[in-house]
């Protein structure tokens, strides 16, 4: 713990703060390292990288380290496995194709996927693309059912449809429409639908309709299941097993595709979010549906759930819209409104946890960068 505490202090003391690039005193950007560094500390992560962007400008904080080995910080626009934050791209996709008049939201996935949902967990007569999008279908989650307890589990490859067949084999959770249920399976239909439709891996349709169009430089949907090594600057990732913490970055998170496969930095995805939400990647009417929200009915989550988007209004009164995700070895959350944007990566997870439990603090670091950009 010593080391780890020496090399917190030093990688503090050498990040570069910026605060006026995007609209904040220098003072406030302390602030915000402060907190950062608090966040880091209890969680018990190696480190972080918070990333603003802005109408005026960006501006980056790193807390921590990003290799525990060599005690080097996250590198500059370090790339990340950005988990469900992938689902936002996906839905946008997805909204396109209605946009296209291609896919109606009220219609069966069974209309596009003939055969494919069936059994106990789901009947695609039954349920809509908008079940599907919203986590209203009551299809269980496949993460449920697969081995991700060693690391050799997670590197086993297994295709989608393997995926949505061992998650209707489980009883479904709900009726279709009854309540919001979040689960990965959700997308991996979804993306199996874009694929039916376009004739195109899912990948190739996010890269070709977003990620280009955009100039998301820094963002890309990995060649599975060949490809394990993350492109570009990137931190090392870990995973606590027991009480050993093991390196994972160089991994096939083969069990990540239409729900979480994509690979990005914290500029990029803020580059996104500002952009979906301010209507330049789906039209209007389309751009309406994704906004059109309903309670999670989950007591603790105090979120709205739209298609493919997460709405919450923060503690100073802020709409704020975005996502979050985690994945072995990388958490990436954030939220986004018109004018700001701000992501935080960490590059450790104690367990899978939900990509809806970010680690605690982390959504007051958020809500104080805007709230402050604000003011």
């Amino acid at each position: 713990m010593r080391w780890f505490a020496a090399a917190f202090l030093l990688v503090v003391s050498m990040v570069w703060p910026v605060p006026s690039s995007v609209g904040a005193e220098p003072a406030v950007g302390a602030n915000w390292q402060s907190e950062l560094d608090r966040v880091v500390l209890a969680s018990g992560v190696p480190g972080a990288q918070l990333v603003v962007s802005g109408d005026s400008g960006e501006m980056r904080l790193n807390s921590g380290v990003g290799d525990v080995g060599t005690g080097a910080p996250f590198p500059d626009d370090a790339r990340v496995r950005i988990a469900s934050n992938t689902k936002s791209f996906v839905a946008a996709v997805a909204l396109q194709l209605v946009g296209e008049r291609r896919v109606e939201l009220d219609s069966p996935i069974e209309a596009y996927l003939p055969g494919v949902v069936t059994g106990p967990g789901g009947d695609g007569r039954r349920i809509t693309v908008r079940n599907l999008l919203q986590h209203t279908s009551g299809i269980p989650d496949y993460l449920t059912e697969v081995d991700l307890d060693s690391v050799a589990g997670m590197q086993r490859y297994r295709p989608a449809s393997e995926l949505i067949e061992t998650a209707l084999d489980r009883p479904a959770e709900f009726e279709p429409g009854a309540r919001w249920g979040y689960s990965n399976t959700n997308y991996l239909i979804i993306g199996s639908m874009i694929e039916q439709l376009t004739g195109l891996p899912v990948g190739v349709e996010v890269t070709r309709r977003i990620i280009l169009p955009l100039g998301l430089q820094e963002t890309y949907w990995p060649l599975y299941p060949l490809e394990q090594v993350v492109r570009g600057p990137h931190p090392r990732n870990y995973l606590v097993v027991g009480a050993e913490r093991v390196d994972i970055t160089d991994i096939d998170p083969n069990w990540g595709l239409a729900d979480g496969a994509i690979v990005a930095s914290g500029r990029d995805l803020n580059r996104f979010f500002m952009a979906l939400i301010t209507g330049r990647v789906v039209a209007p009417a389309q751009l309406e549906q994704m906004r059109t929200t309903i309670p999670s009915g989950v007591p603790l989550l105090d979120q709205e759930i739209g298609l493919g988007l997460f709405r919450r209004v923060n503690r100073c009164g802020i709409e704020t819209w975005g996502h979050g995700g985690s994945i072995a070895g990388s958490s990436v959350v954030g939220a986004a409104t018109e004018r700001h944007a701000v992501t935080i990566a960490m590059n450790q997870l104690p367990s899978l946890i939900s990509s809806l439990a970010p680690h605690g603090g982390v959504q007051d670091v958020i809500d104080m960068v805007l709230c402050d950009l604000a003011r």
